[in-house]
């Protein structure tokens, strides 16, 4: 017996044996039931999805020997004669092949003659679209009014190309595309029965393959049994369809979601060997950002058609929603961008690398949920025995020190429709400003050391005590000499230049030669749109960090070496959190507070060790180990700095004897959320 392939050996043959199409059998089932038939139907869809196999079973329906039925016996000598194609009275019709009007006018000629054997004489013409203007002019006034022994059942997969005056005769039904999920589970009941062995990727392959057609999916199946050698095995049907490994695309967004510009670009040498279509790389990325936008806005809206649900879930909570969007609109420009550069293959290195360069977790915001454990007790510089906490260590030497010098003034945005700070009178000067690495989305602001200029004199404080300054515990020689000069104010233009480049604090300088592409219409406004939306929003005011022991030998150093620096944003935000432990020769051990260990990686690392060596003209070795210093950090001293500079204020509002004078005789209150230090006021004017 010859072998009978698998679309044509499951082909349905009564409505129950349908797969999907529920719209359409209710409506068919319904009219049959209750003999409300229509002399014209039009089936419309694309191809596979189940056309002619409906007409063939609505041909069963109204010729059954059992009567006219939504459930045809199939045993009856009509039922059989349709499954295998030799009916008389079911004419079937390739429009495609008999497009010229003589052929339609033949066939209207044979209209007028009743049935042979059946009930109904069915007149089955598939790709209707495909008739001339003049065959749809002599089709009309059979299709309007035919003899009520005839029934027409039109197929076409472009119901658009139809004139209006046919549509308008016929009970229009719309086939819709399988789903993946639907291909899939058909197919494993097809293989199960079938005693096939079989792989659940393998299926999602051809489900996905198959582009919505069930017997596209069938075929591809038999395919898949032939390749595999009786097995459908998912490594052999992806070098059957020569499909990308949905895999490695999670491995290039895992790359991508970590930073590591290494890994990404093997994973895209991995890629490469397959000779893949680049913009349909491109795709598949934008397709898993866009699911992943999906699951994080309504998880169980998620759907596993591509056989990746739990990767796509894992990936929606380690991703923020806003990097998610920022990616996404990348990768559409880049996609859009891509016939135009030079190479296929750097186009599409270029859209990653450009993710990476401007991925918004270099501007602080981590991952929610890193994908996987990031190294932290790692040597910048070369690989070299870690210095230990507990080594012994000579300390570094230094003249009698001075409390860290006043940074610049950090700037903040002005609130909205905010009410009017009370601007306290001047205090006596506090030794310490805040320090602006722990300012949040605030960059660093470095200038020349020059005097300090004097604020005027509103009124007459109350006399303060001079705060004590911290000595260090020993001072040993040959060791560097770190100065504390004070830094001054900035001035309007030195501000204006730290504004213009504070989204760019880590980037490096473009080449002169640079051309800027066309994207101002969809990545700018944007990317205009998230900034506009972080301008309006006042930066909210930090939280005064834990108390600590006062800083002395080496810790003491640390406060007065890190202003002078050159480190911004997350860098800086790492240095300022850190204590010196111990210096052995070029080897420096730092501590860093396990709290902040999110922002902290290889990288930060490396920037803070360059900062290090470019500052005191050495090459050191620092190793940074997840330790709660016991002393003050930076971060610490600029929390105390701060909080000690508004108390001062607070206590100045409270001494004044016009306040005074109002809380008596009016019952006034003091606002003491709008109070601000008058150093504040004057930065942020």
């Amino acid at each position: 017996m010859s072998y009978q392939v698998l679309a044509r050996k499951w082909r349905p043959r009564s409505f129950r044996e349908m797969v999907g199409q529920t719209h359409v059998l209710k409506a068919l089932i319904n009219a049959l039931d209750s003999q409300r038939l229509h002399h014209a139907y039009l089936f419309t869809g694309t191809r596979g999805v189940g056309k002619t196999t409906i007409a063939r079973i609505i041909a069963k329906c109204l010729n059954c020997e059992t009567g006219i039925t939504s459930t045809p016996c199939g045993e009856c000598s009509v039922c059989r004669e349709i499954d295998e194609g030799r009916f008389v009275d079911l004419i079937e019709i390739d429009a495609a092949s008999r497009t010229k009007v003589e052929d339609t006018r033949e066939l209207l000629d044979n209209v007028q003659y009743a049935p042979s054997r059946g009930r109904f004489k069915v007149y089955l013409i598939d790709e209707v679209h495909m008739l001339s203007s003049h065959s749809f002019n002599a089709l009309l006034k059979t299709l309007e009014e035919p003899p009520p022994y005839v029934k027409f059942i039109l197929a076409t997969t472009d119901p658009q190309k139809l004139p209006a005056t046919i549509l308008s005769r016929c009970l229009q039904f719309s086939l819709k595309n399988m789903t993946p999920e639907r291909v899939v589970e058909h197919l494993t009941h097809v293989l199960g029965v079938e005693n096939v062995p079989f792989e659940d990727d393998a299926l999602w392959l051809l489900g996905r393959a198959a582009d919505g057609s069930m017997r596209d999916a069938m075929s591809l199946t038999d395919q898949a049994i032939a390749f595999g050698e009786g097995k459908v095995l998912a490594a052999d049907v992806r070098a059957m369809l020569g499909t990308l490994d949905h895999g490695q695309v999670f491995d290039l967004l895992h790359a991508l979601i970590e930073g590591d510009a290494r890994a990404l670009l093997e994973a895209v040498r991995h890629l490469a060997e397959q000779g893949p279509d680049w913009n349909g790389v491109l795709s598949e990325i934008l397709n898993v950002f866009h699911r992943v936008a999906i699951a994080q806005a309504l998880p169980d809206g998620v759907d596993n058609g591509h056989g990746d649900r739990d990767r796509v879930l894992a990936l929606a909570k380690a991703l923020p929603a806003e990097d998610v969007q920022f990616y996404y609109q990348m990768g559409l420009i880049g996609r859009r961008d891509l016939p135009l550069a030079p190479d296929p293959r750097g186009g599409f290195e270029m859209v990653l690398l450009r993710m990476l360069a401007f991925r918004p977790a270099d501007a602080g915001n981590a991952p929610s949920q890193p994908l996987k454990p990031v190294g932290i007790s790692q040597a910048t510089v070369d690989s070299a025995p870690t210095v230990a906490a507990a080594t012994p260590v000579a300390p570094i030497a230094a003249a009698p020190v001075v409390v860290p010098a006043p940074a610049a003034e950090a700037l903040k945005p002005e609130p909205v429709a905010a009410p009017a700070p009370v601007v306290a009178p001047n205090v006596p000067a506090v030794p310490e400003k805040d320090l602006p690495w722990n300012e949040p989305s605030v960059p660093v602001i470095e200038v020349e050391a020059a005097p300090e200029p004097m604020l005027d004199t509103v009124g007459e404080p109350p006399e303060l005590p001079p705060m004590p300054l911290p000595t260090p515990d020993s001072v040993v020689p040959d060791a560097p000499e770190w100065s504390a000069a004070p830094i001054p104010e900035p001035t309007p233009e030195q501000v204006d230049a730290a504004l213009s480049g504070m989204d760019r604090d880590d980037e490096p300088p473009l080449d002169e030669d640079y051309i800027e592409p066309d994207m101002d219409s969809a990545a700018y406004s944007y990317l205009d749109e998230l900034a506009s939306e972080h301008a309006a929003e006042p930066a909210p005011e930090p939280e005064p960090l834990p108390a600590a022991m006062p800083a002395t030998g080496l810790a003491l150093e640390w406060l007065n070496m890190f202003p002078k620096l050159p480190v911004s944003g997350m860098t800086a935000s790492i240095g300022a959190n850190c204590t010196l432990i111990a210096v052995e020769g070029d080897d420096w051990l730092l501590h860093l507070d396990p709290a902040h260990s999110a922002l902290f990686n290889s990288t930060q690392q490396r920037r803070l060790n360059d900062a290090l060596n470019q500052s005191t003209q050495r090459t050191l070795k620092v190793t940074i180990e997840l330790v709660k210093p016991e002393q003050e950090t930076p971060a610490q001293a600029a929390s105390r700095f701060r909080a000690e500079r508004q108390r001062l204020a607070e206590e100045s509002i409270y001494a004044d004897p016009l306040i005074q004078q109002m809380i008596e005789q009016f019952g006034a209150a003091v606002r003491e959320d709008t109070i601000q230090p008058v150093e504040v006021v004057e930065a942020q004017a």
